[in-house]
């Protein structure tokens, strides 16, 4: 299935998962330790966001490779050194044994976890359904406080050391960003408003799903958390996102509280952050968590499939909103299930959250 595009072709999207909003406050701390990492952070993904829509709005996606379609990865990794040229200097190709940087091992080790549940639940290989290449670059800047994928490779930075550590160290993180992939085949979701917070959610549902496959968890015994093990031992907060409880991931006096709404009564109006993309993802995160905790077993079965089935169906237009998507998940469900709980269920979540399912 080719992308589904807006009127002006592929929506140009470049997508971080720490939110400018986070790095924006650091920039503001009177302690220049974490005010002047934080600063460079916007900077340069100012400077990253720009090229992206240029490059992105002046030639058209590459066409998939010809031949049969793969089933196993095909993965290359990259060492920056610090710098900011992509995509460095390369420091293992697939299949090549582990380096004696931990970095490169978890970079290589995460896009292959995203490619194997990719794979092996869903059927679709790579990304882009016909096996496309993954290839992640490592120690990206000096303190750079984030981790992004820019329409054509992952990028991870070391973190300042005083608010993030190495971004390789979450592995939801990193299939997080190759389900902005993901979506960029398939749906192509504008970055914008309930559009743009349906493409953040639906890269933490499928990061998140991503860790539960690899550590063999279900959604009970999952945390439901994006971004565990980023923040240092100085912040008070779990992690960036909670999918199972919106607006508790951290508060810290130095990043504020967690903004993130648990359902329409809170829905965040805001033109920072294209409309609050990473703000009111937390709406659909949470109708996820409370299927998938319905169901029970293992997410990416049933609630992941539904999801899946609406990302990739061809219905789901650039512009969607929440309604519109949420009318969809629930046709999914009667589609893939017929008349069980499972339809049920999904209405039931959406109902929770405030987000209409009827036909208006």
């Amino acid at each position: 299935m080719q992308p589904r595009t807006s009127d002006d072709g592929l929506n140009p999207v470049f997508c971080t998962i720490v939110p400018p909003h986070v790095l924006d406050k650091l920039s503001h701390s009177g302690d220049p330790r974490l005010a002047d990492p934080a600063r460079r952070t916007l900077e340069a993904d100012g400077l990253r966001r720009d090229r992206r829509r240029l490059t992105a709005l002046a030639a058209a996606p590459p066409p998939p490779p010809a031949g049969a379609v793969p089933s196993k990865p095909h993965r290359t990794l990259y060492d920056c050194e610090n710098g900011t040229s992509l995509p460095g200097t390369k420091v293992r190709d697939e299949g090549d044994k582990p380096t004696s940087d931990a970095s490169v091992n978890r970079a290589y080790a995460g896009l292959g976890a995203t490619f194997e549940l990719l794979l092996s639940a869903y059927g679709r290989s790579s990304i882009d359904g016909k096996g496309l290449p993954l290839i992640g670059s490592v120690h990206y800047g000096h303190e750079y406080n984030n981790a992004f994928f820019d329409g054509e490779q992952m990028v991870f930075g070391d973190g300042d050391g005083e608010i993030f550590l190495d971004f390789t160290y979450a592995i939801d993180v990193i299939a997080h960003e190759l389900a902005h992939g993901l979506t960029q085949y398939t749906a192509n979701l504008r970055y914008e408003g309930q559009s743009g917070a349906l493409n953040e959610s639906v890269s933490d549902v499928f990061g998140s799903l991503v860790k539960q496959y690899s550590l063999g968890q279900s959604a009970e015994q999952a945390d439901w958390l994006i971004g565990a093990g980023l923040l240092a031992p100085r912040v008070s907060g779990d992690a960036l996102r909670s999918m199972k409880a919106p607006g508790t991931a951290y508060d810290d006096d130095v990043l504020g509280k967690d903004p993130q709404p648990a359902s329409m009564e809170e829905y965040v109006e805001t033109e920072e952050d294209n409309g609050g993309v990473h703000i009111n993802s937390g709406i659909p995160n949470r109708a996820f968590y409370l299927l998938a905790n319905a169901l029970g077993g293992n997410a990416w079965e049933r609630a992941g499939q539904i999801w899946f089935d609406v990302l990739t169906g061809g219905e789901l237009t650039a512009n969607a909103d929440f309604a519109q998507f949420a009318r969809l998940t629930v046709a999914a469900a009667g589609s893939r299930f017929g008349e069980r709980g499972e339809k049920e269920a999904v209405l039931k979540a959406w109902s929770e959250v405030g987000v209409p399912t009827a036909a208006e």
